[in-house]
């Protein structure tokens, strides 16, 4: 897609967090649950930004893997778009999630086996940005190697924890499987929404690094051709 498709993706995406939010409270019927009542509502968001965490370090994790074989400088500015989107969408996760079981634990944090590996994976993230910050010459392989560790906890998050006790299992059908059919098409269309956002915000991001480092590239030939002090 090129570059012309980022507004047009970011347009498509306020649009349907409108149309959401209005779905949400208007058309999705509430859980039968005493305890939670609206505050169930954040599901829409906390499980669709998850989504977003997953794909998003995949794709950085991928990318890293590939930057390694090949040395081609375009999969490493994907791999850092990706993880800094990656980072935004699971702080969202990890605050959202926090709401979530205050309302129905009436307890902020407890280090059950998901929410410490999801806590793990972000702060993988933020060390993959820390370190393609301030790591120097070698920050970008050292910052793949933390992306495919970090790829590699999508699955023990999502699906090898499902006993956790705080959680709904996810089953085999996926986390939307069991709801009925009203929240089930407000749910997927919040997933579609911020899907559209992740891409422009990671198409946005890699044409940054990409200048980012064309900048480097030509200081440093001016740089060995001497006309820089």
């Amino acid at each position: 897609m090129s570059n012309k498709g980022i507004p047009v993706l970011a347009a498509l995406a306020a649009i349907g967090f409108v149309v959401t939010i209005y779905l949400v409270f208007t058309y999705a019927p509430l859980v039968e649950d005493p305890v939670l009542m609206f505050n169930q509502k954040i599901f829409y968001y906390h499980v669709a930004h998850a989504f977003m965490l997953f794909l998003a370090t995949a794709v950085c994790g991928v990318c890293s893997l590939v930057f390694l074989k090949t040395r081609k400088p375009k999969y490493d500015d994907l791999a850092l778009a990706s993880a800094e989107v990656a980072a935004m969408f699971g702080a969202v996760v990890l605050a959202t999630g926090m709401i979530w079981a205050k309302a129905a634990w009436d307890i902020w944090w407890v280090w059950e086996k998901r929410l410490t590996m999801s806590l793990l994976l972000w702060l993988v993230l933020v060390g993959y940005v820390l370190v393609r910050r301030f790591a120097g010459s070698s920050a970008d392989r050292l910052a793949a190697g933390l992306a495919a560790f970090g790829t590699v906890g999508i699955p023990f998050i999502y699906f090898m924890v499902d006993a956790s006790d705080h959680h709904p299992k996810a089953g085999a059908g996926g986390v939307a499987a069991t709801l009925p059919p009203e929240m089930k098409l407000v749910f997927w269309l919040s997933v579609l929404t911020f899907l559209l956002w992740c891409v422009a915000l990671v198409m946005s991001r890699v044409q940054s690094a990409r200048a980012e480092r064309e900048l480097r590239e030509i200081r440093e030939r001016g740089l060995d051709a001497g006309l820089f002090t």
